[in-house]
């Protein structure tokens, strides 16, 4: 699941409110996901025989193995579910999302409500957006979808040219193909964000960067405010993503494209979705003080905490790698200064002839993203640090390994 905060020129009225409705417009009961309510989301399984399946254990690694870290696949927190079991089980009935509307009286008419709902009460828990302040929420088919809407909603009317699209290097390697996928004749990929002054550009922010993990602001001084702030919650294979949009006529034209490319988005991925953030939430509610194993984002920073210690004393001991420097900030959730644990760790060779790190890096079993795909320099590599044990484990050894 995938957040984009979307920055424009006004600043709107809150979303219109107003009672839950059927696709036809009738009175639709509220859903509630919390523990122990009985919902179309519920873990119970009524008329339905037996409970949640056991996780498949994780898969065994063979010595000669080639382990790939290329992607971003967060399977790390699979032992945190794991740990959650039923709690975060979904049942849905199979009368339940017919229609092609979750909320017809809404400006995003296939955001389902309840999935709203726990998307504001997650951003209010970890406090990293004002969400009652104005803000509209669009949902799409992952971040992917919800990039191209934005950027199509952010292109000048009437532009004799495509708008450029930047980003500061090193910036997502995905960026460039996702921009010009469609070949759009109103934003095209521009490059990099630095290279660049004034606001006749659309800035993708991410923060932390991937790849190197990097806190950040936009670069370029924007009066119409033209920035797509890039955030990432971490369960990829829901393929869903939400927007928080400030302006209306922004959000109504992202509406627009999410309803033309694929007529919505799918009710029982929200579903699962917004079951999945009602336990994140419930976690740190009163009444799970004691239980810190169902807490996420204690779970995240410990094995992070764990996994950069390893890796940055295999880097240590070999020599033959540097990573960037560690970096501290206040953390809005815990309300302390924290260190930074990013996804991603940008990895640089430092051996005397070698060029290109992922190559050399590819001889020792480690397939990692070479860093020219980031606009970067091919002695450095973007490794996934989020990965099963297992791999990370086998990982850490393979460092220690080379000299």
């Amino acid at each position: 699941m995938t957040c984009l905060l979307v920055r424009a020129v006004a600043c709107a009225a809150p979303a219109p409110a107003g009672h839950k409705t059927t696709g036809h417009g009738r009175p639709q009961p509220k859903i509630r996901v919390t523990r122990g309510v009985r919902s179309k989301v519920s873990a119970a399984r009524a008329g339905m025989d037996g409970g949640t399946s056991a996780a498949p254990p994780e898969p065994a690694i063979a010595p000669d193995a080639v382990i790939n870290l290329e992607f971003g696949d967060p399977t790390m927190y699979e032992a945190f579910w794991r740990e959650v079991g039923e709690r975060a089980a979904v049942a849905i009935p199979g009368w339940s999302g017919m229609s092609y509307f979750s909320n017809a009286q809404s400006l995003c008419w296939f955001l389902d409500p309840e999935f709203e709902r726990e998307v504001r009460r997650v951003h209010r828990l970890v406090g990293n957006a004002a969400v009652d302040d104005g803000y509209h929420l669009v949902v799409g088919t992952g971040a992917t979808q919800l990039f191209q809407a934005a950027m199509y909603a952010l292109s000048p009317a009437g532009a004799q040219w495509p708008v450029g699209v930047v980003s500061p290097a090193p910036y997502y390697s995905s960026y460039p193909p996702q921009t010009d996928l469609l070949l759009s004749g109103f934003y095209r990929w521009a490059g990099d964000a630095n290279a660049f002054d004034g606001d006749g550009h659309i800035e993708l922010v991410c923060s932390p960067n991937n790849p190197d993990g990097a806190i950040r602001e936009a670069v370029l001084s924007s009066e119409s405010g033209k920035a797509i702030h890039d955030l990432v919650t971490g369960h990829a294979g829901a393929r869903l993503g939400w927007a928080l949009v400030k302006d209306r006529g922004v959000a109504k034209k992202m509406v627009y494209f999410v309803d033309r490319s694929t007529i919505g988005v799918s009710q029982d991925s929200q579903l699962r979705a917004a079951k999945i953030l009602a336990v994140v939430s419930d976690a740190y509610g009163p009444d799970e003080e004691d239980d810190t194993r169902l807490r996420l984002f204690d779970f995240a920073r410990r094995r992070m905490e764990e996994r950069w210690r390893a890796l940055r004393a295999a880097v240590a001991a070999t020599g033959a790698f540097s990573l960037p420097e560690e970096t501290a900030g206040h953390c809005n959730f815990s309300r302390q200064t924290v260190a930074a644990y990013p996804a991603f760790a940008w990895l640089r060779c430092e051996k005397d002839g070698v060029e290109d790190c992922a190559e050399f890096l590819r001889g020792h079993g480690i397939v990692a993203r070479g860093g020219e795909q980031f606009g970067g320099d091919a002695r450095c590599v973007r490794v996934n640090m989020l990965d099963r044990d297992g791999v990370f484990d086998v990982l850490i050894d393979r460092l220690f390994s080379i000299t």
